[in-house]
């Protein structure tokens, strides 16, 4: 059973950062391709960001430049550095975990971002 825990997100305003982190358990986690999605209220859940497990990354329009996805395969580990932050990021962000056709999600951790 694999297991995603998200950390990081909080309250910050317009223009400010926050770094979320997402740590799985499991020993597969290298050939794991990795993303963060993001639901705001009222809306279907969007990809935000991915990273494959060969480092490729992909990122939607609207974060291009402001958010950076990176992966630390040795801890499990991946985060979104999230900058410049707007209000309509606010959402709760969740981490997502691909492998053998299966997606695994993380509980979600809040993000507001306040103008």
């Amino acid at each position: 059973q694999v297991q995603l825990v998200e950390s990081g997100g909080g309250l910050v305003q317009s223009g400010g950062s926050l770094r979320l982190s997402c740590v799985a358990s499991g020993t597969f986690f290298r050939v794991a391709n990795m993303g963060w999605y993001r639901q705001a209220p009222g809306k279907q859940r969007e990809l935000v960001a991915q990273i494959t497990r060969g480092g490729s990354t992909n990122y939607a329009d609207s974060v291009k430049g402001r958010f950076t996805i990176s992966r630390d395969n040795a801890k499990n580990a991946v985060y979104l550095q999230m900058n410049s932050l707007k209000p309509e990021d606010t959402a709760v962000y969740y981490c997502n975990l691909g492998i053998w056709g299966e997606n695994y999600w993380g509980q979600g951790t809040q993000v507001t971002v306040s103008s």
